[in-house]
């Protein structure tokens, strides 16, 4: 048996070769020190563990065909196809119900599911799952309906639940799942959210005017479907904004706060948050992410027909889900509830990957500072020498290689450009004050005067 003296020899000579010595990433020696050398009736200031947990994917051309296939094998009686009033028309929902067809699955369809949903989109839908008896769920499409469909596999498998009791605090009671959920198959159409491997659904919701989530692990798919075919009907401007979507989500996991230093730690592990900060297994997939995304970023939004770089691009968009939706994400995503719950009246629509990327120059500016050591690995894998740079550059670094990526794709010049203003500033950081969720784990704490600034640096970002 190895003593125990050789065992924290052990993990002395781990800690030394293998972990980040950044202020906010202390790596295992500071696991050791902060909790294993406890009492063990004590409960840690901080966790001292992190969960991997992500849907079952299937990659390849033509992958959809598999669908019918794999719900008959499943035993599936009754389905419930989620998608939009767009998708029903194109291809890719029409691909799925051949195989629906070939392989003889009852299914009923709900294509009301809103771009951007909001509580009471994702209640209509709830309300038709929960009036048929279906035993698997089927979602088609973008983040919204991956979104609307974990939602609706939720609360139609806890018909008794009320709408907030999953919803993340402070606003709702964020309940812990405990319900067995049917099988849920996700089918992604678009190479940005990565929901078809987390366990997160975000939705406005009305009454507040705010973005609020259900994150849960349970809510992830059982299995996430990316046919590469889907990313080629993909408009330019969607390939864009979708692309920056997963830029953020592998930037963001990578630079949150580590597991170990997010408190409080959970007394039952059933409490532990699917955002848990950053950590070594979701460090891998957000780091290879930000590869392709160097690689093929400009090919997928240009060249619509690039088979490789849009099948890149919509795998990238997996390994970022994977990345955050165990890791997690902060401040820039916190900035774009409330851009996109706020926006001006005349205004229709801000696209997800815009109100995400059109802050994250200002963001990564400010946190840079904090975990140097990330932002420019992360730069360098964006492309830049970053040999001879500093530290203390590191943010204004990453954020100059993000508003060039931002120049290249046409990017709106800042919040000014999509209809805010500097009088719009108090009441945006407001909104952003309540979201909790997402603000412990940024690795740089931030006040109201700290928002302000962001805001206002954001207004131009050229």
């Amino acid at each position: 048996m190895v003593s125990r003296v050789r065992v924290r020899e052990l993990v002395k000579a781990v800690s030394i070769s293998a972990s980040c010595r950044c202020p906010a990433h202390g790596g295992i020696n500071q696991i050791y020190r902060n909790n294993h050398e406890q009492s063990k009736e004590e409960i840690p200031q901080t966790d001292y563990a992190f969960e991997m947990a992500c849907s079952s994917v299937r990659y390849g051309p033509g992958v959809t065909k598999e669908v019918g296939m794999d719900l008959s094998n499943s035993g599936a009686r009754n389905v419930c196809l989620i998608t939009d009033e767009n998708l029903v028309k194109l291809p890719p929902v029409k691909a799925v119900l051949d195989s629906l067809h070939k392989y003889r699955i009852n299914y009923k369809i709900f294509d009301k599911v809103r771009i951007e949903p909001t509580d009471l989109s994702f209640s209509e839908a709830i309300e038709f799952a929960r009036s048929n008896s279906f035993d698997a769920f089927l979602a088609v499409g973008g983040g919204s309906v991956i979104d609307t469909c974990k939602a609706a596999n939720l609360y139609s498998s806890d018909p008794r639940a009320d709408f907030l009791d999953y919803v993340s605090a402070p606003i709702g009671k964020g309940k812990p799942v405990t319900c067995l959920l049917k099988p849920l198959i996700a089918v992604p159409t678009t190479a940005g959210t990565g929901s078809e491997t987390t366990g997160v659904a975000i939705f406005d919701y009305v009454p507040l005017k705010a973005k609020l989530g259900i994150a849960n692990r349970a809510l992830r798919p059982t299995l996430g479907i990316i046919d590469p075919l889907h990313a080629l009907h993909m408009p330019e401007r969607v390939a864009a904004f979708s692309g920056f979507d997963v830029l953020c989500h592998a930037l963001e996991s990578y630079t949150a706060i580590p597991y170990n230093q997010r408190s409080p730690c959970p007394v039952n592990p059933i409490e532990r948050p699917a955002y848990q900060g950053s950590n070594p297994v979701s460090d891998v997939w957000a780091l290879n992410a930000l590869k392709i995304i160097q690689r093929y970023f400009k090919r997928a939004v240009y060249n619509k027909d690039d088979l490789e770089a849009r099948s890149s691009m919509h795998l990238a968009s997996t390994y970022a889900g994977i990345g955050f939706g165990n890791a997690g994400v902060h401040l820039w995503f916190r900035l774009c509830l409330v851009l996109l719950c706020k926006i001006p009246e005349d205004v229709t629509l801000m696209p997800h990957g815009l109100s995400v990327v059109i802050t994250a120059p200002a963001v990564f500016r400010f946190t840079g500072a904090m975990c140097p050591e990330r932002h420019l690995e992360a730069a360098s894998l964006l492309g830049r020498d970053t040999s001879n740079d500093r530290k203390e550059d590191a943010g204004v670094i990453l954020a100059d290689i993000l508003k060039q990526f931002m120049s290249e794709m046409e990017i709106e010049d800042g919040l000014k450009e999509v209809g805010f203003s500097e009088e719009d500033i108090p009441e945006l950081v407001k909104g952003t004050l309540p979201q909790h969720r997402v603000t412990r784990l940024a690795p740089r704490p931030q006040n109201e005067e700290d928002l302000a600034k962001l805001f206002e640096d954001s207004m131009s970002v050229y």
